[in-house]
């Protein structure tokens, strides 16, 4: 009987839902909030000011798992809190007539099981939301159809160790014994799920804009010197987008903090990005894995998705493939043309293998992938202003923005602005790449050769020249020269075009050489992957190359191809630890480990720094290398099986995935079964 009214009073809760718009228009959200560190838990007082549109007999917010202790319309409080209904999502019971101006207060307590997650490290604690899509109402009670913009105001309470960062300006911070209350002020309506806070212990550095905005760059007080590479371009390409885009920023301010064990590279939260800490980066880490296009993709956001935002799933190229162009367009600004021409040949390979593996759909489809919303959209975009020419354009992306500010739009809201001014109708265009599955291939082909270097690649790709010739004057193809990346043959553009008219040239040894003697950086991360016979001391240079990917791969591909230098290559690499999720230096433990002429006396050691990497202290991308190099070389005991177990519970899918697949894999192996059973039932009665 129960299962049968939670299902009844579900089916009423999204009724109620699909019709509320229609009948309530929320306007404005108060919460004061204290975040318990310890606990992980949401006390919260909430305001909410809407007007009742037509009679209804009742609202409701969207609050699961959240516990209501009071709620109170218009001074009326004598709401029944012991009702399944309110308990279940927020639904409140009355004959409401039109009206405006209405005032609900609602106090509440949760421990969130999403959205708001506490991260426990060494350092302290530190708590970060990530609401994407509908989960803000874990921890706020609000409204998860995007539809419904609010204007957001919050005061967070917390512990005066820590610093509050929320959506917004911050107007004051109200100090009291062991807690800070930290007030935050929104002017303008955003959805819900934009809706974010982060609570930890940062420094910041501050910049303003050309147009004058603030824009405020966190990072760890121990993170200072990785502050200029992680955040490097960041007030030219703002500066950029708001010219190129024609329409000032539309927030008061403009925030970026790193989280620990986010779940995904970057989050849009209005005038608040939230981003993984792995993208803290130094000097040497940027040549890799820099932060610059999530950066310009997340900043794009403030205008599309958060300024305007999508009705449903069906237009979300709106937010993604216009964040993903511009973002492109700023890098455009940054690194120039061949790059960005470069980086839609890449665009364009991925939708090529999608469709050739019939994942393919249309962009306006509510289901379509990541790749098609992201990287077709972006393609539509620029495909979209060769048609009707950059001024046309630009002015259209403008007026759009300006009809719909803080509103919701559809795809045909866009297409109109363009084709008011463009004087013809797009069908043609939406036809092919808004409808259609299948990739104008031609028509994209043709403008990837308007830059010069993707034009030359093409046909030095079906040349000769992709094959070497031997020092037996014999011409041999070779793989490990048709691998050789772009930016090779880029950056060389003039000497190619001399050498294609040269019947001797290239011999594979001309071709190596000039590889090891290459700037492309990924050009040397082949070569170190590859290791070419006969070049061994170029080969052994890369250990000292000024990127972390690069000495990964020519570490351990060294160690493998020489034994009996082994102790040499590992003697020269012991101090470099590589990027947050120390690649090298739990390969390099691995390695030492496995080397019984290396400093054998120092084996504990080492296999105590490399247990260490599995526990909670460290980040999941650590914890993930280290537990595939012990994986490696089967070495798991007690506690780093303990460690693994804990890890299938991690809130990022990903790892808690991977984790989950490594467990049931050693559940099968005899060597570890019953150390596995016994803690698994140690864990379950602790």
């Amino acid at each position: 009987m129960k299962h049968i009214l939670f299902i009844f009073l579900l089916f009423i809760c999204f009724t109620i839902q699909a019709q509320q718009t229609e009948y309530v228009d929320f306007k404005t959200v108060k919460a004061s909030l204290y975040i318990d560190l310890i606990k992980a838990e949401v006390t919260g007082s909430v305001e909410y000011s809407f007007d009742i549109l037509k009679a209804t007999d009742s609202i409701f917010l969207d609050s699961p798992n959240i516990i209501y202790d009071s709620i109170e319309i218009n001074g009326l409080n004598n709401f029944n809190l012991n009702s399944e209904a309110i308990v279940l999502n927020g639904i409140v019971k009355r004959n409401f007539v039109p009206s405006k101006d209405n005032v609900m207060v609602v106090k509440y307590h949760v421990k969130p099981k999403k959205a708001l997650y506490f991260i426990n490290k060494d350092e302290g604690i530190q708590a970060w939301t990530q609401g994407q899509g509908k989960y803000t109402s874990n921890w706020l009670p609000s409204l998860d159809d995007t539809n419904d913009k609010m204007e957001f105001d919050l005061s967070i309470k917390a512990d005066s160790d820590y610093q509050v960062i929320s959506n917004g300006q911050l107007l004051n911070i109200e100090k009291s014994e062991g807690y800070n209350t930290w007030h935050y002020d929104m002017q303008k309506p955003m959805s819900s799920y934009l809706v974010a806070l982060t609570i930890g212990k940062y420094n910041k550095q501050e910049l303003t804009s050309k147009s004058g905005i603030p824009i405020e760059l966190y990072y760890y007080p121990e993170d200072s010197a990785r502050v200029e590479p992680t955040y490097r371009y960041t007030k030219k390409m703002f500066d950029f987008l708001e010219e190129e885009i024609g329409v000032p920023y539309p927030w008061q301010n403009y925030k970026q903090v790193p989280v620990k064990d986010f779940l995904y590279s970057g989050m849009e939260n209005t005038s608040l990005t939230i981003f993984s800490d792995d993208f803290m980066i130094d000097e040497t880490s940027f040549v890799d894995k820099n932060y610059v296009n999530v950066n310009a993709h997340e900043l794009a956001h403030q205008w599309f998705g958060d300024f305007v935002t999508a009705t449903e799933g069906k237009h979300h190229w709106l937010q993604e493939g216009f964040a993903t162009y511009y973002a492109l367009l700023a890098e455009h600004e940054v690194f120039g043309d061949d790059y960005y021409y470069n980086r839609l040949y890449e665009y364009a390979k991925e939708l090529i293998v999608q469709e050739q593996e019939d994942q393919a759909t249309a962009l306006l489809d509510a289901k379509a992938s990541s790749t098609t919303f992201y990287k077709k959209g972006a393609w539509a975009l620029h495909m979209l202003k060769e048609i009707v020419g950059e001024q046309v354009f630009k002015q259209a992306v403008k007026n759009y923005l300006n009809a719909y500010a803080y509103k919701n739009v559809e795809t045909q809201d866009f297409i109109t602005e363009v084709e008011k001014l463009y004087g013809q109708n797009l069908n043609s265009f939406e036809n092919e790449w808004l409808l259609s599955k299948t990739l104008p291939l031609a028509k994209m082909r043709a403008t990837l050769k308007q830059n010069e270097s993707i034009a030359f690649l093409e046909t030095i790709e079906h040349s000769a020249y992709l094959s070497y010739r031997t020092d037996n004057n014999g011409y041999v193809p070779s793989s490990l020269v048709t691998e050789l990346p772009k930016g090779f043959y880029t950056e060389r553009l003039a000497v190619l075009r001399e050498a294609l008219k040269k019947p001797d040239y290239p011999t594979y040894k001309d071709l190596i050489d000039e590889a090891f003697n290459s700037n492309e950086i990924k050009t040397r991360q082949l070569l170190a992957q590859r290791i070419p016979e006969g070049f061994k001391a170029q080969n052994e240079s890369l250990l000292k190359d000024a990127s972390y990917l690069t000495i990964e791969y020519a570490l351990m591909n060294l160690w493998s191809k020489f034994p009996k230098d082994r102790a040499k290559y590992l003697e020269t690499t012991k101090e470099i630890i590589g990027f947050n999720d120390k690649n090298v230096r739990c390969l390099w433990l691995t390695l030492a480990l496995i080397t019984p002429e290396y400093n054998p006396a120092f084996n504990d050691v080492y296999l105590r720094e490399l247990k260490d990497y599995t526990s909670s202290q460290y980040g999941f991308k650590t914890r993930q290398n280290a537990f595939s190099y012990i994986n490696n070389i089967q070495i798991f005991d007690f506690e780093t099986l303990a460690n693994l177990i804990d890890a299938t519970n991690h809130h990022n899918w990903r790892f808690k995935s991977f984790a989950s697949d490594l467990l049931q894999s050693l559940s099968e192996d005899q060597k570890y079964k019953s150390i596995i059973s016994d803690l698994q039932e140690q864990l379950k009665n602790k």
